[in-house]
């Protein structure tokens, strides 16, 4: 096992350094299992796991080295089927009008009337893949693959708080008024972020997600 700062685990061709603290560990389609089966063992020299969309940043606590169970703990062999043990949140959503300027283009591109496409975009039972892009942002997998959209060419200077959208093969919310490219098909009132609360992020990576339509 390598030390901090010396290079890349020998024992682990799939990691590779990232600054002086961060190690990304590539897992591919297991990154929620092998983030929860990480999480469970507390390593006291980890400060943070962050889980993308295929691999997992690893950042170490000051001055500590790589913990000599870690390699033993990446290479375990998960559980066949893993239970899913994050919250279910139903997200009652406006969708189209003003909320969703991009609804009817896209269920056009998709073949499908406007209730059609609202009916199928919220019949899915969502997972929180990772958060990114903005704080407590979800990037939600499982859109069917009719739904799916490119962004835009050039992004809106402003999308409004709540926006329900789509980007690729992503649907996501946008927490907070900013920038964005993704294709917005409604709005929500749920406060994605507040950093009053205890849990600021409203939801977790793990976390399952049902929209309603309002």
């Amino acid at each position: 096992m390598a030390k901090h700062g010396t290079g890349q685990p020998s024992a682990a061709p799939d990691w590779r350094w990232v600054g002086e603290r961060g190690v990304r560990v590539a897992t591919g389609a297991a990154t929620l299992a092998r983030y929860d089966a990480l999480m469970a063992c507390n390593f006291p020299e980890i400060e943070d796991m962050i889980p993308a969309d295929d691999s997992i940043l690893l950042v170490l606590r000051r001055g500590a080295a790589l913990p000599p169970a870690l390699c033993e703990a990446l290479h375990a062999p998960l559980p066949g089927v893993v239970a899913c043990g994050g919250a279910l949140h139903e997200i009652a959503v406006a969708y189209g009008g003003v909320a969703g300027p991009d609804l009817s283009v896209l269920a056009r591109q998709a073949g499908l009337a406007v209730d059609d496409y609202v009916d199928r975009h919220a019949a899915v039972l969502y997972t929180v893949a990772f958060l990114g892009f903005q704080p407590g942002f979800p990037y939600l997998r499982d859109l069917p693959a009719a739904l799916h959209a490119r962004r835009r060419a050039s992004p809106r200077l402003r999308v409004p708080a709540g926006s329900v959208a789509v980007g690729g093969a992503y649907t996501g919310i946008y927490p907070a008024a900013g920038p964005g490219g993704w294709r917005l098909i409604g709005r929500t009132d749920a406060a994605l972020f507040d950093a009053a609360r205890e849990a600021p992020a409203l939801l977790r990576p793990g976390d399952r997600v049902r929209f309603v339509p309002k």
